[in-house]
């Protein structure tokens, strides 16, 4: 018999999704959730056969040994959970961790298993048996999931129940930074899931702002001021490249030249861009010039991985009032909101 033949979801199955809003939605038939900072993950179980399979329809499979032995040691045989794969740290999660266990080499997949275990954060129950909770109301399905999780990972550290109420208050505090480094809130609709839909839930994220110095600048094909570099101090004094900022009015475009033309340095430099060719663009819109790190701006960001900011930074204000020695790389370890 095929693998998965007896469930009643075989992989792969699209993930019940969501659409961005601006706030937290309040009123009867709303739920909400953290919104955590991992690779999403359907897992499937019957019998010996565990499937782990991304947002995206790929298996992470072999990738996460530890949370295949942990299904596999559930007594259900046959079940689909909808959750969030994470590495865990003492404030939150390690994206950039999670990143590195995705390996091609067997041994490196096995050693990075122990050393940094993935966690498996479960919001969902869409089957469990015979028994197709995905077509029942998200509150029907809740119910199911808690006792569902304790009955089969009773005291284990690498699968828990995510968070969930129907608290608006609680849910902004968790936006507003309760919980540390935490990546926004999910509000959801008391509805069956909805596979693929962007209908039954919503994404508030949690942006962070970080006091930036200036590094240098780059021009579009017009010539006008087309991004900046963003940099940080670390503990001895050195100026690191963090991320940039990629979208500005024309108005702050014509400021930025202003500022930072005059303090081009050496002056008539050009080169290529710090971070990595997947940052800029090959040619002469690569083309950047330092200046010296007299300018500071405060800029919000969503997420870091490894000391940068994953996305492109959108600035807030210019800070004339801040000395860019203050601009440390501590901000990104702790935030504050926006």
């Amino acid at each position: 018999m095929p693998k998965f033949e007896r469930l009643l979801l075989r992989p792969p199955i699209e993930p019940m999704e969501t659409r961005p809003a601006a706030r937290i939605p309040e009123g009867d038939g709303w739920s909400y959730e953290p919104k955590w900072d991992g690779f999403r993950c359907i897992a499937f179980r019957d019998g010996s056969d565990v499937e782990l399979q991304s947002k995206s329809g790929e298996t992470l499979t072999r990738y996460f040994p530890e949370i295949v032995d942990a299904l596999q040691g559930a007594a259900a045989k046959q079940f689909v959970i909808d959750g969030e794969l994470l590495v865990a740290t003492g404030d939150g999660s390690d994206f950039d961790a999670l990143l590195q266990r995705i390996h091609p080499a067997e041994s490196r997949v096995r050693r990075l298993a122990k050393e940094t275990p993935a966690s498996y954060v479960v919001f969902d129950l869409l089957v469990e048996g015979r028994t197709a909770f995905f077509e029942r109301a998200l509150h029907a399905r809740r119910e199911r999931l808690e006792p569902f999780v304790r009955r089969n990972f009773e005291g284990s550290q690498t699968l828990r129940v995510s968070p969930a109420t129907a608290d608006v208050a609680l849910a902004k505090r968790w936006l507003a930074g309760s919980v540390a480094r935490l990546d926004g809130v999910i509000a959801k609709r008391d509805v069956a899931y909805g596979f693929g839909s962007r209908d039954a839930a919503v994404k508030i994220k949690r942006n962070y702002t970080a006091d930036c110095v200036v590094g240098g600048f780059r021009k579009g094909n017009g010539g006008a001021v087309a991004s900046l570099l963003l940099g940080l101090y670390d503990d001895e004094g050195l100026l690191h490249h963090v991320g940039f900022i990629g979208s500005m009015s024309a108005a702050e475009r014509t400021r930025a030249a202003d500022l930072l033309g005059p303090i081009v340095e050496p002056p008539g430099f050009t080169g290529t861009a710090p971070g990595g060719p997947s940052r800029w663009r090959r040619g002469e819109a690569s083309e950047w010039f330092p200046v010296r790190p007299q300018i500071v701006v405060e800029v919000a960001f969503d997420h870091v991985t490894g000391h940068r900011f994953r996305h492109a930074a959108r600035l807030l204000r210019w800070r004339p009032d801040k000395a860019p020695r203050l601009c440390s790389m501590e901000q990104l370890l702790k935030p504050t909101g926006s």
